[in-house]
């Protein structure tokens, strides 16, 4: 027979209060409305220090390579997109 150890709280009582919890905690979270994105897309955003510096480099590397994509823009890699 398995013993159990008296500070371990029976699985029953841990699954309860997780499922008591849980609603609690997901009531922190809320979608973020249209009206909100356009902070979320301030150019202070992103992870480049330098936008325009690096759409650049993008631009001319995938001229470099002669071929365009995996950033998130379609095009060729001719330069006359």
């Amino acid at each position: 027979m398995h013993s159990r150890s008296r500070s371990e709280p029976p699985r029953r009582v841990v699954l309860g209060l997780a499922v008591l919890l849980a609603p609690l905690v997901g009531g922190c979270a809320r979608a973020v409305l249209p009206s909100e994105k356009a902070y979320l897309a301030d150019p202070i955003m992103q992870f480049d220090p330098d936008g325009l510096e690096a759409s650049a480099n993008a631009h001319v590397f995938s001229n470099r390579e002669g071929a365009a994509g995996g950033t998130g823009t379609a095009g060729g890699g001719c330069g006359c997109n």
